[in-house]
């Protein structure tokens, strides 16, 4: 179901407005055998989108693949016009004012690099100071304040073929960051990153849109980065919006399980609990199975407690890649 944008609490201005935009492409089908010529097909990659995203927001867009979701930000950016609809960012039109528009943004793709392979990382930020046309002092107060929240003091001089994947990425930040963008747009910005690399660039993030106001727009298949850093999520399936909210909520929709783990100090025969429940059993533990909308999690756990002595008990709900999954299959995505 299609929602209609609306307006934001706390916020001082409305920001990015998309009104009714449609996107045509035209695609050719695979040749048929005997076939001189492939045919064409047409594929609305965008149905009558509608959004508001406020100034200093920092939301999650999120859908399966081929959901719309590049497209989106590609009109956003102004490398794509739409057949129908309009579309302002900061009062600008991204892609009648696309000069002006483009010193006003900053792009992350998470296997794609703005910054040259061969030469010290530096060197690159330089260039992009010239082409951005940022006042050295401005540039130099920048630059400081973004290497030392990315921990790049000692990676600067450093080429970056020889970066690991995670400190690349943290470059890759600082090099869209430099010239103060009011807009960042994030896809799949911690792709291939380890447990500590991820955590980091979160805390960047985090800091970034809360000191700096940076409007942030959150493309990726990681929901653990969406539930991480967006309290507002937007879900696309096939051109259309279907959600926009809090992620808590969305969540909430789908989050129809709880898995008790529970460990005994002695054995023990787990009987009499409430209608609904399942038991398995993984080694010395039991797994009790229940939905939190039909049975109290009071409940559940006083009859675990009268069944004996217990050594260790956890309470775990579903997995948010497990929900986000139900969802796109209630959804037809």
């Amino acid at each position: 179901m299609a929602v209609q944008p609306q307006k934001r609490q706390g916020f001082a201005l409305s920001y990015i407005e998309v009104r009714g935009v449609n996107k045509f492409f035209t695609v050719r089908k695979k040749r048929s055998r005997g076939a001189l010529f492939r045919e064409k097909e047409t594929v609305h990659a965008l149905k009558d989108l509608s959004l508001d995203i406020e100034q200093g927001e920092l939301v999650g867009y999120i859908g399966p693949n081929g959901a719309g979701k590049s497209t989106t930000v590609k009109i956003l950016s102004g490398i794509l016009t739409p057949e129908e609809g309009t579309v302002t960012v900061g009062g600008r039109v991204p892609w009648i004012s696309r000069k002006n528009h483009v010193r006003r943004i900053g792009v992350v793709f998470g296997q794609r690099s703005q910054l040259w392979w061969d030469v010290p990382i530096q060197d690159s930020f330089s260039l992009l100071r010239d082409i951005y046309r940022v006042p050295d002092g401005a540039y130099q107060k920048r630059l400081g304040e973004l290497t030392e929240a990315l921990q790049l003091g000692d990676l600067l001089r450093t080429p970056l073929r020889l970066c690991s994947l995670g400190q690349r990425m943290r470059a890759e930040l600082c090099g869209s960051l430099l010239h103060s963008p009011e807009l960042l747009f994030l896809d799949e910005p911690t792709i291939g990153l380890d447990a500590v690399s991820k955590l980091a660039l979160r805390d960047f993030l985090r800091w970034e849109n809360g000191q700096r106001g940076t409007t942030i727009l959150l493309t990726t298949h990681d929901m653990e980065d969406i539930t991480a850093l967006s309290s507002r999520v937007m879900v696309l399936g096939h051109g259309r919006l279907l959600y926009d909210g809090a992620m808590r909520d969305l969540l909430a929709r789908y989050d129809t399980q709880r898995t008790a783990a529970v460990r005994y100090e002695a054995p023990v025969e787990l009987s009499g609990l409430p209608a609904g429940c399942q038991v398995a059993r993984q080694g010395e533990t039991f797994l009790v199975t229940y939905s939190p909308q039909a049975v109290a999690a009071g409940e559940v756990l006083e009859r675990l407690r009268l069944a004996g002595p217990i050594a260790e008990l956890t309470i775990q709900p579903q997995s948010v890649d497990h929900l986000i999954a139900r969802m796109y299959r209630e959804m037809e995505l």
